[in-house]
């Protein structure tokens, strides 16, 4: 019997999120960047949890890439999420995760711990993540499953996946199988300082490699080197046919075969930050798949942002996702 086709295929780093509430001189005290993702060992990943040792921290099964997936497939959206993991009790909840949510586990079990990620959420909702890779980092090319991926509509990943050359070995190998089945690519370019280490591969990927966009403003200056997000969405316009640009307070940008559509934020309260990117991805990436307009796509991605930066954590729950599934999915 043939198999049901996908559509989407997405590569991810599969994480488990510790979330700690934290004050800003906490940051400073631990010379941590606000606002960004910083790679650590596990020497490092101790140092700030006993630090915060009379802390009630949160744990949840993240990850950028998956985090989009497991809600794109709670929205009826065929998806599959692939990434490595550890065979421990972190990689067993990730595992069950992905069955409750109802994505296809292309999760890959190897020797070593599953990653994590703590997330330090101060007081404004910003969140600054402090990730130990774990397993993540060994997914390599041969984790790759070519024919799920031929018989996909979309291939999603994001910028976190340049970090290790396994990883960037097995996503040039997805894009080229991408590219052969006209496999339509999607990339997130995820962080500032992933933009920082990449610039030169990534603008060089979405010109000549990808489909659709995703970035944020200051990952759109980095990329361009102008502070001004209009001119850097024009600049973006030059070299993709279809991109969301994530403005934070101000909303969004949609970009649409030379078309530029500003979509105004909805006067909302930020309780925590993590997951907004991740959720507009999923808005955007589930409508698209079901032939929505890309300003439909923009609209319903930036609800769904707004709508997970009012709770804790980067996840909706099960019962959440149907509400948000027949409200913009049925």
């Amino acid at each position: 019997m043939k198999s049901q086709k996908l559509s989407i295929y997405g590569i991810g780093n599969p994480l488990i999120d510790i979330v700690i509430q934290a004050k800003e001189e906490d940051l400073d005290s631990l010379n941590l960047d606000k606002g960004v993702m910083h790679l650590v060992d596990e020497t490092r990943q101790k140092e700030i949890i006993n630090y915060f040792n009379d802390s009630n921290p949160k744990y949840f099964p993240g990850g950028s890439a998956p985090n989009t997936l497991l809600a794109c497939a709670g929205f009826g959206i065929s998806s599959l999420i692939a990434g490595k993991i550890g065979q421990d009790a972190f990689g067993d909840i990730y595992l069950q995760q992905t069955e409750k949510f109802g994505v296809i586990s292309g999760l890959v079990q190897g020797n070593g711990p599953t990653g994590s990620s703590i997330i330090l959420v101060t007081p404004d909702g910003e969140r600054t993540m402090n990730t130990h890779l774990g397993m993540c980092k060994e997914f390599s090319e041969n984790d790759v499953d070519a024919r799920k991926l031929s018989e996909s509509s979309y291939f999603y990943f994001t910028g976190y996946m340049w970090d290790t050359d396994p990883q960037k070995s097995a996503i040039k190998k997805a894009i080229t199988i991408a590219k052969e089945n006209n496999v339509k690519i999607v990339f997130d370019v995820a962080d500032p300082f992933a933009v920082d280490r990449n610039k030169d591969d990534f603008l060089q990927m979405i010109k000549n490699d990808v489909d659709v966009v995703f970035a944020n403003q200051a990952e759109l200056a980095i990329l361009f080197g102008m502070d001004n997000v209009n001119s850097s969405a024009n600049e973006l316009m030059k070299i993709v046919h279809r991109a969301g640009i994530k403005l934070g307070k101000k909303g969004s940008l949609v970009l649409d075969d030379g078309k530029k559509l500003h979509l105004p934020p909805q006067p909302i309260s930020a309780i925590d930050s993590t997951g907004a990117g991740d959720m507009y991805a999923a808005g955007f990436l589930a409508s698209i798949s079901k032939d929505y307009s890309s300003k439909r796509a923009g609209e319903i991605g930036g609800l769904l942002a707004e709508e997970i930066i009012q709770q804790t954590g980067a996840q909706f729950e099960v019962d959440k996702i149907n509400v948000l599934r027949s409200k913009f999915f049925e």
